[in-house]
């Protein structure tokens, strides 16, 4: 830096001299947040102090270049958009399919059946799963789909790497003279045997789980229908409970992201853990007069989460943490988490 970087020139002999200022930095929890020891701070400019947080503690370098985004083009540029499948779909046409590029502990199907029965496509979509001899079926699907005017879901296309060119030929085929309500929908985990060209032509979607507690709780309810958030007799309770299971769903996933510090395991917790602790908690609410706390936590942190967790002490760990959030000061007004 100081021999290639003309604003660098002298930074080597002012950090041997003052090494104790620069090892706080190094120490530091947020070191992309620390001032720089001398003129340093004021002499550089923010891309430049991204150098050093480089050379320094490499580890934090994407989130000191997330502050450089945000001093100059705004906080929204780092905050991922929330899963909207209606405004992916609206990109697409009866030659550009949509993939869902899988992740751990993502399951994009429960949302796509959902966007059918809005789109009244429920009854003219077929799915089929890929593996050893699905691929002629799958063709027959497609085949049968252009002419109604009907969806076509190819689940696990990783699964069929032999097939994928036979894919690739299909989708080639395909032209506008078909029905226009044609959509193929694909998915898949990242694979380098997945035609490129299908990649480059398609609408390409992930459900990853959200970075960070704000997002996934805004992505949980962003995915509510206004039915889901107020079909409950009893919507006071009802609502302020259901916050407390959004809450813990982020913080389960949130804490993967610390590995052996958040769990011993990292466990795929989805959205469907989530669902069924809903539709449980309009239940129990609506079919008693007082809410069954003790329940509510057996089954959220025993059965629902907890089915998956195999760790001694990750299972009392997950039942600890719902207990924070399922109890009866959640119904307080004003009552805070932390």
């Amino acid at each position: 830096m100081s021999s290639t970087l003309p604003n660098f020139a002298g930074i080597d002999k002012f950090f041997i001299a003052n090494h104790l200022e620069f090892k706080k930095i190094f120490d530091s929890t947020e070191p992309h947040n620390e001032p720089l020891p001398g003129e340093w701070d004021t002499k550089l400019n923010t891309f430049q102090k991204l150098i050093v947080v480089k050379s320094l503690r490499p580890d934090k370098i994407s989130l000191a270049v997330q502050n450089f985004v945000v001093e100059h083009l705004g906080q929204p540029f780092v905050e991922p958009p929330v899963f909207n499948l209606a405004k992916s779909f609206k990109d697409s046409s009866i030659t550009t399919p949509l993939i869902f590029v899988l992740s751990k502990g993502s399951d994009p199907v429960a949302s796509f059946k959902r966007f059918a029965e809005e789109c009244n496509m429920s009854k003219k979509t077929d799915e089929i799963s890929l593996g050893r001899g699905q691929g002629p079926k799958a063709e027959q699907m497609i085949t049968d789909n252009l002419n109604r005017g009907g969806w076509v879901l190819l689940m696990n296309c990783h699964l069929s790497v032999s097939w994928m060119p036979r894919l690739e030929a299909i989708v080639e085929q395909i032209d506008d003279t078909k029905h226009r309500d044609f959509r193929l929908w694909l998915t898949s985990t990242p694979n380098p045997h997945f035609p490129v060209s299908i990649l480059q032509n398609s609408v390409k979607m992930t459900l990853e789980p959200p970075s960070g507690l704000k997002s996934n709780i805004l992505q949980t309810y962003e995915a509510l229908t206004p039915e889901e958030f107020e079909e409950c007799s009893k919507p006071e309770t009802y609502k302020k409970l259901l916050f407390g299971f959004c809450f813990f769903h982020a913080i389960v996933q949130d804490r993967r992201k610390f590995g052996p510090i958040g769990w011993n395991i990292p466990y795929a917790f989805t959205n469907e853990d989530l669902v069924v602790s809903r539709r449980q908690l309009k239940k129990f609410v609506e079919a008693y007069d007082d809410v069954p706390y003790e329940v509510l936590n057996m089954l959220g942190a025993q059965i629902n989460y907890g089915g998956r967790v195999t760790q001694k002490q990750d299972i009392r760990l997950i039942q600890t943490i719902l207990k924070s959030y399922i109890n009866i000061d959640i119904l307080t007004e004003g009552h805070k988490f932390s």
